[in-house]
């Protein structure tokens, strides 16, 4: 099987050495070279193209936001930003993933070598990932991984009893995504009007850049955005995005819908996970709920929305065609759980007919 090869561009020599150990570690991936700067990565570019790019932001002689631009105006490569920035940085981030970044991976400012060793799993994965995007313009593995143990949403609550929840008029849509999921969120969202039902959606993205993101929807669409917390009301006309790192489930309490955000372990590898938020909707939801599943790479979703659809629920699908990256929808198809499967610029329109 051919390998992926990445760059690794940091400054950090020893961001470049450990991130190189770890992505060797995975049979699947080849570390192609690494640079220290955006241009010892460009002259490496003239010798070889590689599958995905690795890139720091705050680097000499040139920042990678700006490498960024230029490569992808030029020659386009599936780039995951791997940044230590927070705060501020994170509004840098998110116009990373408007320039055309994929994947945004957080670095710890202390002990950065112990934090990426302890995300092994989440760095390669995040790596495999990028090399299934299709771009657009705008060492041999030392060992073969053992991955960590894959849980369920049973390890945050169980599965919902079945015709457990009877039918009422209050309508509440639950929407997960990942790889890609950034403008694909950016382009449902926006069509929706404003009087739409309640969301509460799950983005696989780091800590600390939520915010940004529920706040730059927040300016664009025509719902109100805003990263979810602890006990927010879900109501029409409101969007709850999950803060990273938390996972965020839909509670109900009489007609009131609400999110509880919580800690927890990885589910389906991810904290928030789409399962989790799929499963709470059935439990709580049951035939009044709705499911959305975005491009992403992975399965997270799948489970949920099957326990969905045995609840009662009508699920949706972006289709191949249209997605980043066609794991998680695809996988949801196989499961059984969706009912519509349908391209990103219909999926807003064929949503509120159905649930209208």
């Amino acid at each position: 099987m051919k390998k992926i090869k990445v760059l690794i561009v940091d400054d950090s020599a020893v961001v470049r050495q450990t991130l190189e150990q770890i992505l060797s570690s995975d049979p699947e991936i080849e570390v192609m070279a690494t640079a220290a700067d955006p241009y010892v990565a460009a002259a490496k570019l003239k010798v070889e193209i590689p599958d995905v790019i690795t890139l720091d932001v705050e680097m000499p002689r040139m920042d990678g936001i700006t490498f960024l631009q230029k490569l992808m105006s030029q020659h386009p490569v599936p780039v995951v930003i791997c940044s230590s920035l927070t705060g501020k940085g994170s509004e840098t981030a998110m116009k990373a993933l408007e320039y055309g970044a994929v994947e945004i991976i957080h670095k710890s400012q202390i002990g950065i070598k112990d934090f990426l060793e302890d995300s092994r799993i989440m760095i390669c994965d995040t790596v495999k990932a990028a090399a299934q995007v299709r771009t657009k313009p705008v060492s041999k593995a030392a060992k073969i991984m053992t991955p960590a143990k894959k849980l369920t949403a049973d390890a945050m609550l169980s599965k919902a009893r079945p015709k457990a929840m009877i039918q009422t008029t209050e309508k509440v849509l639950v929407v997960g995504a990942s790889t890609g999921g950034t403008e694909a969120l950016k382009v449902f969202l926006e069509a929706l009007p404003p009087d739409s039902p309640g969301i509460v959606v799950v983005q696989h993205m780091p800590e600390n850049f939520t915010t940004a993101f529920a706040n730059r929807l927040n300016g664009i669409c025509q719902m109100t955005v805003k990263e979810a917390q602890n006990n927010d009301t879900v109501v029409p006309g409101h969007v709850l995005i999950a803060p990273g790192n938390q996972h965020t489930l839909l509670k109900r309490s009489g007609a009131r819908y609400y999110v509880e955000v919580k800690t927890g372990p990885l589910v389906s590898r991810h904290r928030p996970s789409v399962d989790v938020l799929f499963r709470s909707a059935a439990r709580y939801a049951g035939k009044n709920a709705y499911g959305v599943i975005m491009t992403g790479m992975g399965d997270d979703g799948a489970l949920g929305m099957a326990e969905m659809k045995e609840a009662g629920a009508v699920n949706f699908a972006q289709d191949e065609a249209s997605c980043i990256v066609f794991g998680m929808p695809k996988e949801a198809i196989a499961k059984g759980g969706v009912d519509h499967i349908l391209p990103l610029d219909r999926m807003a329109g064929a949503v509120i007919r159905a649930i209208r």
